[in-house]
């Protein structure tokens, strides 16, 4: 009975946990650069919204103690979505180690715009900052014209 609880209870743990939004890795072709940097966009619109939001809840944070706290995690929610998306996709499948050297400027410009927006997606975690909210917006322009299609 004890087995049999701790299998339930640990299939229902399995079930229950949090997946991640990134692609499984395996060259199916389902996802391109254009998908993913839309969806992207779309994190980022949610981190801006949420930004302004927090901003006009917290003049009275007693008053809008739940929607307040429901508006910071959506935000850190969406930032860590993007941060997944370029570990989890641009890191891991698209930014190619070139073989020659010729290719190795490009590699080393698209290696640190990657970092970059990592980096500025935990900025917008730990603050409702315009100047930072913007940073992001505009590394995320030059990320599709690095690998957008567009």
């Amino acid at each position: 009975m004890k087995n049999q609880l701790i299998t339930a209870l640990a299939s229902i743990t399995i079930l229950a946990a949090p997946q991640l939004s990134a692609h499984c890795q395996v060259p199916c072709g389902i996802f391109d650069n254009d998908n993913v940097i839309q969806s992207i966009h779309t994190d980022w619109v949610t981190i801006d919204k949420a930004a302004k939001q927090i901003a006009e809840l917290s003049k009275d944070p007693s008053a809008n103690a739940h929607q307040l706290t429901r508006w910071i995690l959506n935000k850190e929610s969406h930032a860590q979505d993007i941060q997944e998306k370029m570990l989890n996709y641009f890191l891991a499948q698209r930014l190619k180690l070139p073989a020659d050297e010729a290719a190795q400027e490009a590699y080393l410009k698209n290696l640190k715009l990657c970092h970059e927006i990592i980096i500025a997606a935990m900025k917008c975690k730990q603050t409702t900052e315009p100047e930072a909210i913007e940073k992001l917006h505009v590394l995320l322009h030059q990320l599709e014209d690095a690998f957008g299609s567009k």
